[in-house]
């Protein structure tokens, strides 16, 4: 039996080992960062301050963790970010589909309209000190209000779930739903939602990662510290590190002081990054296609 495979020509052959080369370069600028972070979190203070530490944990240690999780906030920090990144998701979810389906339909009078006014605000806005007052005039100070309403919806957000519903709900689809006796909102709800499983899982991902990382908002308008989401606790805990430094006299204390602060900021990081990493690969399958999908056509 003769071998049906297309031979590659030594041209063809360059071609691939160059773009071996080129992405294995481009793996290692992006991962080595990574491996970096984990590595120092997990070493000695003694260790890092000296830069020995290059690829892997020299003198591996838990001891910045411990500094991070013995703060007597970080359970609550963990908890309010869950509850804002939960809520906040669900809610932004909700108010970006309500606004995109209807801009998907053709038969919607004024679209147009509205459509330029929702790109409008990702062009101006009010600032920060209104968007303050606004706030303050509505009650939300110091409210978990003041997190989750403000950034609960995304322009974008809304630009590329309204493109996902054009090229994929059929108006066939639509009108047939209409002959056996489906209202709008039944429609969504049994037929559009179901879907669209790779733009919800998409657009849940950027609102959740955004509400996790949420840090400058609950800066400005919470100051109860039982509200505080995680980021502000784990901001909280290496600026008193820092701030101690000023009051050790001790040359030896001073040093590892300096060193624990400098382990602290690998610790919290991997802290914050690593619920998002976790749940990043469940989605991963849904997002390259959503996102191509929604960014096809405007």
């Amino acid at each position: 039996m003769e071998n049906s495979a297309i031979k590659e020509s030594s041209k063809d052959r360059i071609f691939t080992v160059v773009n071996y080369v080129i992405l294995s370069i481009f793996l290692i600028i992006v991962l080595y960062p990574l491996l970096y972070i984990v590595s120092a979190s997990f070493s000695s203070s003694e260790a890092l301050v000296s830069g020995r530490v290059w690829l892997w944990p020299v003198e591996p240690t838990l001891e910045g963790y411990k500094a991070v999780f013995g703060h007597k906030k970080i359970t609550a920090g963990f908890y309010n970010s869950f509850i804002y990144t939960l809520f906040g998701t669900i809610i932004s979810v909700i108010l970006t589909i309500l606004a995109a389906y209807p801009l998907s339909r053709k038969d919607l009078a004024g679209k147009n309209i509205i459509m330029f006014l929702f790109v409008f605000t990702m062009l101006f806005s009010g600032g920060l000190i209104p968007t303050y007052l606004l706030i303050k005039d509505l009650g939300m100070l110091d409210t978990r209000w003041a997190i989750l309403l403000p950034s609960a919806l995304s322009v974008w957000n809304i630009i590329i779930t309204r493109t996902y519903f054009m090229m994929s709900i059929p108006d066939e689809l639509l009108e047939a739903s209409r002959i056996d006796g489906c209202d709008d909102f039944r429609f969504v709800s049994r037929i559009v939602l179901p879907l669209s499983a790779p733009i919800l899982a998409v657009i849940s991902l950027f609102y959740a990662v955004g509400q996790w990382n949420s840090f400058f908002t609950a800066l400005i308008y919470l100051k109860d510290p039982g509200l505080y989401p995680l980021q502000l606790v784990l901001r909280e805990i290496l600026v008193q590190n820092q701030l101690d430094l000023e009051m050790i006299n001790d040359v030896q204390e001073h040093a590892s002081k300096i060193g624990l602060a400098e382990k602290l900021k690998y610790s919290l990081i991997l802290v914050a990054s690593l619920p998002v990493l976790i749940i990043y690969p469940f989605v991963q399958k849904h997002f390259v296609k959503g996102v191509m999908i929604g960014s096809l056509k405007g």
